[in-house]
């Protein structure tokens, strides 16, 4: 009866930790499939609605303006429950906040879809994103401060759903590479739409009991929630580091469309190549969370965290030289350097999240989970919009336009030195979380 005991508890112990696995997992490969459908915005915005790179570029970040109210949603899904759960309902809410926005743009942008009405479903898509997003981070927190993840190897869940989120966006790239040339762009929206309507009837279907997620001992409503949130935002260590990190992106001004229209537009870029980039990148993002769980999570953060934005910066200044035509005249072909260079410069940009998660993991108070680690990511997503509008500034003083990239270069050069400022202040972020926890 005692060996039957203790099988039937490790079983269901397993079963637990497949139930998580599995949510998690569909919910991150779904994040990073995100990128198939927006491929095909940017094409369906250059060539059938024939908007310039600036505009193109000021659409793309405005989109991203719901992500900014994620703490909001983390204090929500901290502290309103429905039916007795506080997690899943809220990502089976933005599935189908995101399949019903998709289906919308999929049928009526058959019919002459506006820019504005496209944005406003673009905006709906993205909030039902950021509600999601937030309950998965919460939940991946939570895990993270439970007694078993602490006995664990460190960082061994969040490197689980970088993996998802990688191979999502892998497959997403690819078959947007290949169908762009093969189908409409209503038929990929219309594809994603069905793909969320799925995984919003795999999550209803899923009890939040059975992911036995710890005990909120802050179940006690939005004001007690926010309060707690305010409490934890006034600690030094993580006040900082947040500040630190969204000034680290927010500082450079990127030139994603003006980059896009540079590769389509001017290089004649097949799309094809431009999935294969994107592919590439997500292939090195996903290798990139292998070597972080197996060879780089004793690194200090701030160590590491400093490493990548000094990679980035390297990777801009090649970019100068591409956009000079350097490369071109030692024989380096266009199509490789932008699979190459520009992929791997692509997801560069996220590779700083997972090291960064994991010690905000580490630092934040229980109870506070999903409002802190939402509160992260609306930092994030702020410091991209503002990055993002500074980048259409930069595009504008250095007088590069849909057809005269004459001044890509020294836009490039200013983006490259700009990512390198923040390195004047990065002990803002803690040098050793391990020993200042045993500290407190």
């Amino acid at each position: 009866c005692v060996r039957y005991g203790r099988w039937k508890w490790k079983a269901t112990r397993k079963g637990k930790a497949n139930w998580i696995r599995s949510l998690l997992g569909v919910g991150y490969w779904i994040q990073g499939f995100r990128c198939f459908p927006w491929m095909a915005v940017n094409f369906f915005l250059k060539d059938s609605v024939k908007v310039d790179p600036s505009s193109l570029q000021i659409l793309q970040n405005s989109a991203n303006l719901p992500m900014v109210g994620k703490p909001l949603h983390g204090v929500v899904s901290d502290a309103v429950y429905i039916s007795g759960q506080h997690r899943v309902p809220y990502i089976a809410i933005g599935a189908f906040l995101q399949a019903v926005s998709w289906l919308a743009i999929a049928i009526l942008s058959q019919f002459n879809l506006s820019i504005f009405t496209m944005s406003l479903y673009l905006l709906l898509s993205n909030l039902g994103a950021s509600i999601a997003e937030v309950a998965n981070d919460a939940i991946v927190a939570e895990m993270a401060k439970s007694k078993k993840a602490q006995s664990a190897s460190s960082g061994e869940l969040q490197s689980f759903v970088w993996t998802a989120s990688s191979v999502g966006g892998v497959l997403g790239n690819l078959l947007g590479g290949i169908a762009i040339d093969r189908f409409s762009p209503q038929s990929m929206f219309l594809f994603f739409g069905l793909l969320l309507v799925l995984q919003f009837f795999l999550t209803i279907s899923v009890p939040e009991r059975s992911l036995n997620l710890p005990k909120n001992p802050s179940h006690a409503g939005i004001r007690k929630q926010l309060s707690e949130l305010l409490a934890a935002l006034e600690k030094p260590e993580i006040a900082y580091s947040i500040a630190w990190f969204a000034a680290s992106y927010a500082i450079i001004p990127v030139l994603t469309g003006t980059m896009f229209f540079y590769q389509t537009q001017y290089l004649k870029i097949d799309a094809s190549v431009l999935g294969i980039s994107k592919v590439f990148g997500q292939a090195v993002m996903l290798l990139w969370g292998v070597i972080y769980n197996r060879s780089l999570k004793s690194v200090r953060p701030r160590k590491l965290i400093e490493a990548i934005q000094v990679t980035m910066a390297v990777f801009m200044i090649s970019d100068v030289l591409f956009a000079k035509g350097i490369y071109r005249q030692i024989g380096l072909p266009d199509s490789l350097y932008v699979v190459v260079f520009s992929g791997v410069l692509e997801v560069l940009f996220f590779f700083k999240i997972l090291p960064f998660s994991i010690l905000i993991a580490q630092l934040c108070p229980p109870g506070c989970e999903g409002s802190l680690m939402a509160f992260v990511m609306s930092a994030v997503a702020l410091a991209f919009i503002v990055s993002g509008y500074l980048g259409v500034a930069l595009a504008s003083y250095v007088g590069v336009t849909g057809n005269d990239f004459s001044g890509f270069p020294l836009g490039l050069l200013v983006q490259a030195v700009c990512t390198l400022l923040p390195l004047f202040w990065s002990s803002w972020i803690p040098d050793d979380v391990k020993s200042k926890t045993r500290t407190e």
